[in-house]
């Protein structure tokens, strides 16, 4: 059992932006599996626990079936440790059986990037998440968004929408971001990070 945490704020004045690039993830890995229909959205679907919107079912994966949980926090991204430690909770989960998928400023838009463990390099998300669990030993999916520009803050920028260049980059990466989910579900973080990182050095 796997649980897969898109980080974002919740609204539709957030739908979008580059902040909310962790709930684009796991919603078109929701369709991937065939849990959200091409007519339906995420939330239409999905039950309102954990405070968030939370889908579960068996993933038919080459490496056979395995159950997941897709969850996306609606707490607010400075809260999302709360969700996400409930969640855990719930499933008796542990660190390493949970993905994180956000945003990154320090990557180029589109990038992606796991990593096992590390400091939340100021995302307020990530540090909501180890002050909840304890540990900054959890792994997790960075999707590049591009630095700020120049005299924007990085507030603005973050809660600001992909330009339509960007959004060109963004959408294949949310797609090789399903792949690197499911490499890690069925391989484990060490195999999957040998595979994506690489390839997307390579870029």
């Amino acid at each position: 059992m796997k649980l897969i945490v898109g980080l974002g704020n919740p609204g539709q004045q957030y739908a979008g932006t580059r902040h909310n690039v962790g709930f684009e993830v796991v919603e078109a890995l929701g369709r991937r599996l065939g849990w959200i229909g091409s007519s339906q959205d995420f939330a239409s679907v999905a039950k309102r626990k954990f405070e968030g919107l939370f889908l579960e079912g068996m993933a038919p994966l080459a490496s056979g079936p395995e159950k997941l949980l897709l969850l996306e926090p609606l707490t607010f991204m400075n809260r999302s440790g709360q969700s996400v430690q409930s969640a855990m909770a719930f499933f008796q989960l542990q660190p390493p059986d949970v993905l994180i998928v956000l945003d990154d400023t320090a990557l180029p838009v589109g990038r992606l990037r796991l990593r096992s463990g590390g400091s939340s390099g100021g995302h307020n998300g990530l540090r909501s998440i180890e002050e909840a669990i304890g540990t900054q030993q959890y792994p997790r999916l960075r999707i590049g968004v591009d630095a700020a520009p120049e005299l924007i803050p990085q507030r603005d920028y973050v809660l600001g929408r992909f330009s339509p260049e960007q959004r060109k980059r963004i959408d294949p990466a949310i797609r090789r971001a399903g792949d690197a989910i499911i490499a890690w579900v069925e391989k484990g973080i060490d195999a999957a990070m040998s595979l994506f990182n690489a390839a997307e050095d390579k870029m």
